[in-house]
């Protein structure tokens, strides 16, 4: 991976957990340490089992983590941007990423070591309780997921995962601004590429979605909304 000067003070990514707490005079210095560098796409930046190397910050571009499952199937677990963090399941509890996360296109990363983060975490109380807050509400979205899974059928969780990624990553042209093969969707969704593809095709004839190469366009959320409202 190519270094990549990024600087905090000039970032736009409002909701990074960096950016939020820039202003503290305690975190000068820990700013000062940080690296960044550019991923390239597809190319994978933390591997699941590997020793910690701190918390990842999306400067700019899209990552997904993964979990490998049955028969070493992996699992997305988590779809991300601009200002998300990358790598806090298993930090400070674990001495191993117990995730995985791939670049889903040119990436820039920065990136804060264990032994910077862990000084953060004691010499910062805002920070610190921010990031409680985040872990309590991605351990409550973590547990909606699994009930999801366990309670809707595949055509539900297929639109499920199209109406996340639309609102998380927005359309432009028509299309959802994120390249997913059928297979990611599928692996996100908790089903197989070939239910996926099914659904898709339903979905089309209905009007209900468009597709362009593989790219996917929503055409009438309301319409796929109301079909998993019980589920919410």
């Amino acid at each position: 991976m190519k270094e990549e000067l990024t600087t905090c003070n000039s970032c736009i990514n409002e909701n990074c957990f960096i950016k939020k707490h820039i202003h503290l005079e305690q975190m000068k210095s820990y700013i000062d340490k940080k690296r960044s560098f550019i991923c390239k796409k597809s190319q994978q930046f933390i591997i699941e089992g590997a020793p910690i190397q701190g918390l990842y910050f999306i400067h700019k571009g899209k990552v997904k983590t993964v979990k490998t499952g049955i028969n070493g199937r992996e699992q997305i677990v988590r779809l991300t941007k601009d200002g998300d963090t990358v790598g806090f399941r298993g930090f400070g509890t674990s001495k191993r990423y117990l995730i995985g996360a791939y670049a889903l296109e040119d990436t820039v990363l920065c990136n804060f070591s264990n032994t910077d983060m862990l000084e953060i975490l004691h010499n910062v109380p805002e920070f610190t309780f921010d990031l409680m807050l985040f872990y309590a509400e991605e351990l409550n979205k973590s547990e909606n997921n699994i009930r999801k899974i366990a309670q809707m059928n595949v055509r539900e969780r297929v639109i499920d995962t199209l109406l996340y990624i639309h609102r998380k990553f927005g359309q432009l042209n028509g299309v959802i601004e994120l390249d997913l093969s059928r297979k990611e969707i599928a692996d996100f969704a908790g089903t197989t590429d070939e239910q996926v593809i099914r659904v898709i095709s339903s979905l089309k004839k209905e009007l209900l979605i468009k597709t362009v190469g593989k790219k996917i366009g929503l055409l009438n959320t309301d319409k796929l909304k109301s079909e998993i409202k019980e589920h919410k």
